[in-house]
């Protein structure tokens, strides 16, 4: 009779592959020193003063004329955030630093020195505005001052200001770019590609953004998950720090720091400035999503102009002065209106104008 067979063992199952060995632990983000206030000396704080009593006596004009309709469009008013272009761009390099913002960009015009004339003449549409009457509020733009606009799409600028600094790196010139956004931008997907590549080929550039708390009028906490936006760039490993946007002293010690880090070669910084806008996010925006008590609060305890006038008044300048001041402000912007009103409008050529560029 034949025996039953047996069945054989089964193959013991190969042992799991082991993983590669992990690499060490990537190192703890570097991060610049944390600013101090800026220390001004009293020509300095006068400046300071001056330029931002400009921008706020010229956006005041600039809202009275659209009421009156000689300025066309979108018109985007700056007034109540004041320190932040002016502390910002005290610390630049005319000569071969670059700025590129959106369209809430008078304010930074007028910090950067340009002609308040040739800037309301734009704004009105005239022939010798600084974009010869053809950009208007949302698109100054100014090649000879390296200002790069002005641009109406949300987040835009970004991008386009990480091909600046891109140009400073491979140029070599030594240049840095200030792009600006707000916190409405923030949530811009375009703005999180450009901090990828920014941070990877380390270019010289300072993103800025001006929390003014409403975006186009959602408050931030409604519509960012992480509200905290100088955290926004952590995941690229661009430093990013928090600043009072009101106090322009403070504004432009943080701007001392950051242009420190950039021009080191350590590669894009992030600064958020939690600053406020009075007016609505347009002139036709009339910012029912906040109280009137809100905005006068602020107007009450953080005015950036009078926090100025308070340091100036500490250096022993008297009222006397910064009256005469306010005087010399008030007739730049008078002239400038007037000669925006006087200046004719753009010859119907124009329109044929810069529309192509021929290759060299």
């Amino acid at each position: 009779m034949a025996r039953a067979a047996t069945s054989k063992p089964a193959a013991p199952k190969p042992a799991p592959a082991k993983p590669p060995p992990r690499k060490s632990a990537t190192p703890a983000l570097a991060r610049p020193a944390e600013p101090t206030r800026y220390k001004a000396s009293k020509d300095q704080l006068l400046e300071f003063y001056r330029q931002m009593l400009l921008i706020r006596r010229f956006e005041e004009k600039a809202g009275q004329l659209y009421g009156l309709g000689l300025i066309g469009g979108f018109c985007h008013l700056y007034i109540g955030q004041e320190a932040v272009a002016v502390g910002l761009q005290s610390a630049l390099d005319g000569d071969k630093d670059s700025v590129i913002t959106g369209y809430r960009d008078h304010g930074h015009m007028l910090a950067y020195g340009l002609d308040p004339k040739t800037i309301m003449a734009e704004l009105t549409g005239r022939a010798a505005g600084i974009a010869r009457g053809k950009g208007g509020s949302m698109h100054m733009f100014s090649v000879e001052h390296r200002f790069y606009g002005g641009h109406g799409i949300v987040g835009a600028q970004v991008p386009l200001g990480t091909g600046l600094a891109f140009a400073h790196k491979y140029r070599k010139d030594g240049g840095v770019c200030l792009a600006y956004f707000g916190d409405g931008a923030a949530n811009q997907g375009q703005v999180y590609e450009a901090f990828n590549m920014a941070s990877l080929w380390k270019l010289p550039i300072i993103y800025v953004i001006e929390n003014n708390h409403y975006a186009m009028g959602t408050s931030v906490h409604r519509s960012s998950a992480e509200d905290q936006l100088c955290r926004r760039g952590n995941s690229f490993r661009i430093p990013g720090l928090q600043i009072d946007g009101m106090d322009v002293l403070a504004v432009r010690g943080a701007a001392e720091v950051a242009l420190e880090w950039v021009r080191g070669g350590k590669g894009p910084i992030l600064l958020e400035f939690k600053t406020y806008r009075y007016r609505g996010h347009s002139m036709s925006d009339p910012a029912k999503y906040r109280s009137r008590e809100e905005v006068q609060s602020v107007r009450d305890k953080s005015d950036p102009i009078e926090a100025v006038k308070r340091e100036l008044e500490k250096a022993e300048v008297s009222e006397e002065a910064m009256k005469a001041t306010d005087k010399e402000i008030k007739s730049i912007v008078a002239e400038a209106a007037d000669f925006a009103e006087q200046s004719p409008e753009p010859d119907p050529a124009e329109l044929y104008t810069d529309i192509l560029v021929e290759g060299r």
